[in-house]
C-alpha cells in the first residue's frame, strides 16, 4: 500500500466546500488563489519549488497585506535533492531598544503597536537567501507578478475584507489606549495607504498600491539590498525616528538570515520536522512526544477521550515553550533537553481523565500566510511569513506603502523572563513551517497560520493524517479546538455536541462558536514517495485553493 492509498479520497466527513487536488508535475498551496497561481506560473516557466515559494510569498504581500507585508519575517523548511534545510529569517529588536527605554517612554508593558513593537524585518533577506542557495530562475523574475498586482490592482476577496475590518477595529480601539503604542501621528501613513477613500475595501473592489510596486522594483533590481542598505532602509529609519522609534541604518545593514538544522520527533513511525527556537515549533514536538505514549481509538477521531488527550498534551508542550522559548542564546534549556523522551514520560504522567491547569516543567538533561510548494523533481518547500498581528505594528513606511511587523510586542519587560527585551535579541516567534518524512523520504510540507493556534492546528492536521488516515482536505476541515489558557478551550461550532458535553464533564471550560479568524488557515501537500503523485488541500477557512499541473 502506497502512502496515498491509506486514505479514503472520497470521504469528507466534515462540512466542506473543497476537495483534494492531485497532480504530478507541480503544486502550490497557499491562502490566496492569486498567490498559488503566481507560484504555479513560475513552475511552468521552469522554476523549482523554491522559486515558486518565493514568488508566491512576494505576491502574497500584495494580495493579502492583512496578514503579511514587505516588513514581515519568514521561516522555511526546504527539501531539495533529498536533503533537508532550514532557514530562520526572523529579525531582532533594534540594538538601541531596551526595557529601560520602553519604560522611560511611558509604557508599563510591551506596546503591541508603534515602532517599539517593530523588529528588523527578515522576509526580503529570506527570499534572497533561499534564492542564492537554491533558486534556478533569475531573482527579478520572481517579483513580476507582485509588481503587476501592486501597480494595476487586485480585486479584494470577502475574507480579506473581513480581516481588514478586524485590523481597523483594533487600530481604532488602540488609538484610545496610551499604552498601545499607536497615536494619530504614527498612524497617518496606514490611513493614507490602506483606507482608500477613507473606507475599508469591499469585496470585489480594486485595491492598488503603486508605492509598494516601486519598492518591489528596487528590491528586485538590487537583490533586496535597497531594503536593508539603500533608499528603502533610509525611509524606514527616518519614519521610525520621527515616530519615537530607535531603528537604525546599522540594524538593517547588519541583518542576515540564519541557516539552521531542523529539529524533529518521531510520531508513530513518521518524523515531524520544525524550525528550532526562537520558533515555537518545539511546542508541537513536545506535545507529540507526550501524545504518542497514548493509544488513540482506531477508526474514528470523534471521541471525547481523543480530544482530551490531544488538548492535555498540547497544554503541557505549549506552557513549556511559552516559558522557555526565545532567542537560543538566552534559553535556559536546550531543544534536546526539552525533547528528551524521559522528560516526555514525566509530563505524560500528569495527564488524567480530568482537565489540568498546566505549569511549566524543568527539562533537565537525562492573524500570517503559509505556502507549500512541490515540483516535478520531488523538491518541496514549507514556507511561512507573517506581520504577527494582521497589519503588524500599524507602521507604514512613507513613499513605499508597506507595513512593518509587530513581532517585538512578544517581548516581556520583566528582565527575569526568558523572553525579556534586549536590544539585538530575537523574540519568541509563533510562525512555524512543518514538514513530514517517513523512513528518510519526503512526505511533504504542512502548516497552519494564526499566531498561537499554529502548533495546535498542526497537531490536529498530523493526528488526522497519521492516526485517523484522513485525506488532506478532510484533515483540514475537521472541527478545530484552540487551547487559550488554564482550562479554557475554544472549539468550533461544528464540534459534535456529545463530545462538547463530555469534555465539559471532564473539567474543560469550553467556548463554542464560529471563531473562523482564530482557528487558523491550513495548507498541506503530500507526495507519495512511490508514485510521485501530489495530493494537496487548502483550508475552507480562507480564500485560496491549490494550483497544480
Amino acid at each position: 500500500m502506497t502512502f496515498l492509498e491509506q486514505f479514503d479520497h472520497k470521504c469528507f466527513p466534515y462540512a466542506s466546500q473543497k476537495t483534494c487536488s492531485y497532480a504530478r508535475n507541480g503544486m502550490v498551496a497557499t491562502s490566496t488563489q492569486l498567490g498559488s497561481q503566481a507560484g504555479l506560473d513560475i513552475l511552468k516557466k521552469g522554476g523549482n519549488a523554491v522559486d515558486a515559494a518565493i514568488a508566491t510569498m512576494i505576491t502574497n504581500t500584495v494580495v493579502e497585506p492583512t496578514m503579511n507585508n514587505l516588513g514581515s519575517d519568514n521561516f522555511a523548511i526546504v527539501w531539495m535533492n533529498n536533503k533537508m534545510y532550514g532557514l530562520n529569517s526572523s529579525g531582532p529588536a533594534a540594538k538601541n531598544l531596551s526595557i529601560e527605554k520602553v519604560k522611560s517612554d511611558g509604557f508599563t508593558k510591551m506596546p503591541q503597536l508603534g515602532y517599539h513593537a517593530v523588529n528588523v524585518p527578515g522576509a526580503p533577506a529570506g527570499w534572497k537567501a533561499l534564492h542564492d542557495r537554491f533558486g534556478s530562475l533569475p531573482f527579478e523574475k520572481l517579483f513580476e507578478t507582485a509588481i503587476k498586482y501592486a501597480e494595476e490592482g487586485v480585486a479584494v476577496t470577502p475574507q480579506i475584507t473581513t480581516d481588514w475590518q478586524w485590523n481597523y477595529n483594533i487600530f481604532m480601539h488602540s488609538l484610545e489606549d496610551p499604552e498601545s503604542g499607536l497615536n494619530e501621528k504614527n498612524f497617518e501613513q496606514w490611513r493614507k495607504y490602506y483606507l482608500p477613500n477613507g473606507k475599508i475595501p469591499t469585496p470585489g473592489q480594486i485595491f492598488k498600491n503603486p508605492d509598494v510596486a516601486k519598492a518591489l522594483r528596487q528590491m528586485a533590481k538590487s537583490g533586496c539590498d535597497d531594503f536593508y542598505k539603500g533608499d528603502i532602509a533610509k525611509a524606514m529609519v527616518k519614519h521610525a525616528q520621527e515616530c519615537g522609534g530607535v531603528l537604525s541604518l546599522e540594524d538593517l545593514a547588519e541583518y542576515k538570515p540564519e541557516w539552521v538544522e531542523p529539529i524533529s520527533v518521531n510520531y508513530r513511525g513518521y518524523d515531524v520536522w520544525e524550525i528550532p527556537p526562537n520558533g515555537n515549533g518545539i511546542s508541537l514536538l513536545m506535545a507529540l512526544n507526550i501524545l504518542k505514549g497514548f493509544d488513540l481509538p482506531e477508526g474514528t477521531k470523534e471521541t471525547a477521550r481523543t480530544y482530551h488527550l490531544m488538548i492535555e498534551s498540547m497544554k503541557l508542550g505549549f506552557i513549556d515553550s511559552l516559558n522557555y522559548t526565545t532567542d537560543p542564546r538566552y534559553m535556559k534549556f536546550t531543544p534536546e533537553q526539552m525533547l528528551d523522551e524521559n522528560y516526555a514520560d514525566e509530563r505524560r504522567s500528569l495527564i488524567s481523565d480530568r482537565a489540568l491547569i498546566p505549569t511549566p516543567g524543568s527539562p533537565e538533561p537525562g492573524g500570517t500566510v503559509y505556502c507549500a510548494t512541490a515540483d516535478k523533481d520531488g523538491n518541496m518547500v514549507s514556507f511561512i511569513q507573517s506581520n504577527f498581528h494582521g497589519f503588524g505594528s500599524g507602521m507604514v513606511v512613507p513613499g513605499y506603502g508597506f507595513a512593518l511587523n509587530n513581532r517585538g510586542s512578544a517581548f516581556s519587560l520583566d528582565s527575569t523572563k526568558a523572553n525579556a527585551l534586549v536590544g539585538g535579541k530575537k523574540s519568541f516567534h509563533t510562525i512555524i513551517p512543518g514538514f513530514l518524512t517517513k523512513d528518510g523520504k519526503a512526505i511533504g510540507p504542512f502548516g497552519c497560520v494564526g499566531a498561537f493556534i499554529q502548533p495546535q492546528g498542526q497537531m490536529q492536521l498530523l493526528t488526522n493524517t497519521i492516526d485517523f488516515h484522513m485525506n488532506p482536505q478532510a484533515a483540514i476541515d475537521s472541527p478545530r479546538w484552540f487551547w487559550q489558557s488554564g482550562k479554557t478551550v475554544m472549539v468550533e461550532s461544528d464540534m459534535p455536541q456529545y463530545i462538547f458535553d463530555e469534555l465539559c464533564r471532564m473539567g474543560h471550560d469550553l467556548i463554542k462558536g464560529n471563531y473562523k479568524p482564530n482557528m487558523g488557515r491550513a495548507q498541506i501537500i503530500w507526495r507519495d514517495p512511490e508514485t510521485g503523485v501530489l495530493c494537496g488541500a487548502t483550508d475552507k477557512r480562507c480564500d485560496g485553493s491549490p494550483a497544480c499541473y
